[in-house]
């Protein structure tokens, strides 16, 4: 698929968005993940959250431009995706089904070309929601959208529209989302003292509420095995998580959380343990 045009629209943000929130967790989560020479991954994971314990299986198969996913976790739910790529030129298709829901079934297409990427998705049952997106622009400035239409009551369940500028060594979006209810402008820029991390900025405003929040965060990778990231927002909430490689593509990843307003409750702490033999 071809790389030189603007991203989809639901990268818009992502940078930022995951450099707040990737790999912090409250719970406790143990990976195990093997690869074979045939192209077929499997993986078994294990969570405890709250005190429930849950678990999955899942297993990946790839074939030259075509890849098959299925996972079946504690809860006798069973996910299967298909990706095609390049089934036409710059086109990937993805279909989705989850069993026993059966009505959750998704056909997707992306499009991606040199100044523009639409991205089409439907149900595949009676009553389906059909979603839409689009972005035009460059790799260094894009402009998108996005709407999801139910054809079984005849409304919109959302639109967005988003705006995203990027350099070398930093990235900036504004997005408006919620039917127009909320604006989110982030900033992200790369710090060579940091040795490769990045300082982050948020401003998220609901105008229903009149609610608004100041995000900041920031990465630090103290050695090429070893990154420790911060967060802290305006009503007190201060995060941070240290990630480390222990052996190629094995990490431990130690997060901890808590309210700076209400010291007297209990910190919210994570581990979280992925090994690739």
């Amino acid at each position: 698929m071809s790389t030189k045009g603007p991203a989809l629209f639901s990268n818009i943000g992502k940078k930022a968005k995951d450099l707040l929130n990737k790999d912090y967790c409250s719970d406790q989560k143990f990976t195990v993940t093997s690869n074979t020479d045939t192209g077929l991954a499997l993986s078994s994971t294990v969570a405890n959250k709250g005190g429930l314990s849950s678990g999955d299986v899942a297993a990946q198969y790839k074939h030259k431009n075509a890849a098959l996913d299925v996972k079946v976790d504690t809860a006798s739910n069973v996910s299967t995706t298909f990706t095609v790529t390049d089934i036409l030129p710059s086109t990937k298709a993805i279909a989705s089904f989850k069993f026993p829901d059966y009505k959750s079934g998704k056909l997707e297409v992306q499009y991606l070309h040199e100044h523009a990427t639409f991205s089409t998705a439907v149900g595949l049952n009676q009553s389906p929601a059909v979603d839409f997106s689009a972005t035009i622009g460059t790799p260094s400035i894009a402009f998108g959208a996005e709407a999801s239409y139910l054809t079984a009551s005849g409304n919109f369940a959302k639109y967005n529209a988003g705006v995203s500028l990027t350099k070398p060594d930093s990235t900036a979006s504004v997005m408006l989302g919620d039917k127009g209810d909320s604006l989110r402008v982030s900033y992200l820029h790369h710090l060579s003292k940091l040795n490769g991390g990045a300082v982050v900025g948020e401003v998220s405003r609901r105008f229903s509420s009149n609610e608004n929040t100041l995000t900041v965060g920031c990465s630090c990778v103290v050695d090429p095995h070893t990154v420790v990231k911060a967060k802290l927002n305006n009503h007190g909430n201060l995060a941070a998580l240290l990630q480390h490689e222990f052996t190629h593509k094995s990490f431990l990843t130690i997060s901890g959380a808590f309210d700076t307003k209400t010291l007297e409750k209990n910190p919210k702490f994570g581990l979280a343990l992925s090994l690739k033999p």
